[in-house]
C-alpha cells in the first residue's frame, strides 16, 4: 500500500515540478526603483581611427538592449530622463595577433575597442559608476568582410558589458 502511493506521488510531483520551472528568472536589478527613464546621446569618438560610423551601433544597439531586457526606457529628452547613460569611443586599435612561423607575417589581426562609460542619477544629482570597457575580435588578414564583423563582435561585446553594469551593478 506504501509503495503504490510513492509510485503515484513521485510523477505527480515531478509534473509539478517540471510544469512551475520555468516560472523563477532571475531577471532581479540593482537599479534603484525611481529610475524609469534612461537618456543614451550618441558616444563620442576620440579614438582619433576615424569609426565615428560605428557611434552609432553602438549607442542604438545599447538602447535597444537595455529598453528590451529592463525596466528603464530610453527617452531622447535629457531633461527629462531619470538617468543618462553618457559615452566615448577612447580607442580603436586593428593589430596584430598571430604571425606565421615562416614568413613572420601576419595570419590574424584583433580588433579591440575601448569605450568610457559613465551613468548619472539625474533624480538624485549622484554619479552611478564610470568605467571603461573592452571588446576584442580576431579576423583574418586581408578578408575586410571579416574585419567588419570583428568590429560588430567587439561591439557587441561591450554592449553586453555595459547592459550587465547598468542593471546588475556587476
Amino acid at each position: 500500500m506504501e509503495k503504490t502511493r510513492i509510485f503515484i506521488a513521485f510523477p505527480l510531483v515531478i509534473l509539478v515540478l517540471c510544469f512551475f520551472q520555468g516560472c523563477y528568472s532571475f531577471s532581479g536589478s540593482s537599479l534603484p526603483a525611481h529610475l524609469k527613464t534612461i537618456a543614451i546621446p550618441v558616444f563620442e569618438d576620440r579614438s582619433g581611427a576615424g569609426i565615428a560610423q560605428y557611434r552609432g551601433d553602438l549607442t542604438g544597439g545599447l538602447a535597444r538592449r537595455i529598453e528590451s531586457q529592463s525596466t528603464l526606457r530610453t527617452t531622447p529628452s535629457l531633461a527629462s530622463a531619470d538617468a543618462l547613460l553618457d559615452g566615448t569611443i577612447i580607442s580603436f586599435s586593428d593589430l596584430s595577433s598571430q604571425l606565421t612561423s615562416k614568413t613572420e607575417r601576419a595570419v590574424t589581426n584583433r580588433i579591440t575597442i575601448v569605450v568610457r562609460v559613465s551613468m548619472e542619477d539625474r533624480v538624485k544629482k549622484a554619479q552611478i559608476f564610470s568605467q571603461s570597457f573592452v571588446g576584442f575580435a580576431d579576423y583574418q588578414v586581408g578578408n575586410y568582410t571579416a574585419q567588419q564583423q570583428a568590429i560588430r563582435l567587439a561591439l557587441n561585446q561591450i554592449i553586453d558589458e555595459i547592459f550587465d553594469r547598468v542593471v546588475s551593478g556587476w
